[in-house]
C-alpha cells in the first residue's frame, strides 16, 4: 500500500456535473481525466499519466455537498467508525462495501468533514510528492480539540510546534458555524501549477471565485480559490 493507516491516502472531488467539472479543471491544471477502477460513475484526474485526484458523480454524491474530501487509510474501517462516533463526531456514510474495499464518510466535531478507506491505494501517491496535491490543511477552531480528535481516532502524534502534522497542516483559524465556507472549519487540498498567474485567470475565466488573491508564503506563492460549483481549493507556484 502506498501509506501507512492513519495517513491521507487519497483526494475526491464530489461534483453534480462532472463534465463541467473535468473542463474546469483540465483547463486550470492541466489534468486529464479516465474511467476509474471503483465505478463507471468515479473518474479519476491524472497529470503525466500519473493519478492525482478523484472525481465522483455517483447517485449518492447528488445528496451531498459540492467539495473536495480527503480521505485517511484505515486498518479496519468499522473500528475507526465507532471511534469516530465515540469522540463526538459524525459517520455520516457507511462504513459500506465499494470497489473491493470500505468507505466512510465522516465529519469531525468542529464539521469538517472527511473519509476512511480500507483496501488498495493508489502507488506512489504521497502528499507532497509526484502527482500527488501539494499540501493538505486543517481549518480548525483554536480550542486545540482537532488535535485531540485526530490524534485519539488515528494515532497521530501532537502536532509539532503545534502547527504541523508530518503530512499536513493545523491551522487554527475557523469559526464552526460561521456562513462564510472559506470561514468554516474544513480539509483544504492544495495543488501545485507551473504558472499562478495564469491558473487564477484561467479559473475567473471559467466561473471560479478568488477567495484569497496570489500572496508569498513560506512554500511559494500560493491563492484560495472556489471553483464554479463552490468546492474550495487552493493553488501553489512550483
Amino acid at each position: 500500500m502506498a501509506a501507512r493507516p492513519g495517513a491521507p491516502c487519497w483526494v475526491s472531488l464530489t461534483t453534480h456535473d462532472r463534465r463541467a467539472t473535468e473542463e474546469f479543471y483540465g483547463a486550470v491544471l492541466g489534468w486529464s481525466f479516465e474511467d476509474g477502477t471503483l465505478a463507471p460513475e468515479f473518474r479519476v484526474a491524472t497529470e503525466e499519466g500519473e493519478p492525482v485526484a478523484g472525481i465522483s458523480e455517483a447517485e449518492a454524491a447528488r445528496r451531498l455537498p459540492v467539495r473536495w474530501t480527503v480521505f485517511f487509510l484505515a486498518e479496519d474501517a468499522d473500528k475507526s467508525a465507532e471511534r469516530i462516533s465515540e469522540r463526538g463526531a459524525t459517520v455520516a456514510v457507511g462504513p459500506l462495501d465499494f470497489g473491493g474495499g470500505r468507505a466512510v464518510l465522516a465529519a469531525d466535531p468542529s464539521g469538517a468533514s472527511f473519509g476512511l478507506w480500507q483496501g488498495v491505494t493508489p502507488r506512489h501517491w504521497v502528499i507532497g510528492t509526484g502527482q500527488a496535491p501539494a499540501a493538505l490543511e486543517l481549518h480548525a477552531p483554536e480550542d486545540g480539540s482537532a488535535a485531540l480528535f485526530y490524534g485519539s481516532v488515528f494515532g497521530w502524534p501532537e502536532p509539532e510546534d503545534g502547527l504541523d502534522w508530518r503530512f499536513a497542516t493545523l491551522r487554527d483559524d475557523a469559526v464552526a458555524g460561521d456562513p462564510d465556507p472559506a470561514k468554516r472549519p474544513r480539509w483544504e487540498v492544495t495543488f501545485r501549477t507551473a504558472d499562478l498567474d495564469d491558473a487564477v485567470a484561467a479559473a475567473t475565466g471559467r466561473g471560479g471565485t478568488v477567495l484569497t488573491p496570489p500572496r508569498e508564503t513560506a512554500d511559494g506563492r500560493r491563492a484560495t480559490l472556489s471553483d464554479p460549483h463552490g468546492a474550495l481549493f487552493s493553488l501553489v507556484e512550483a
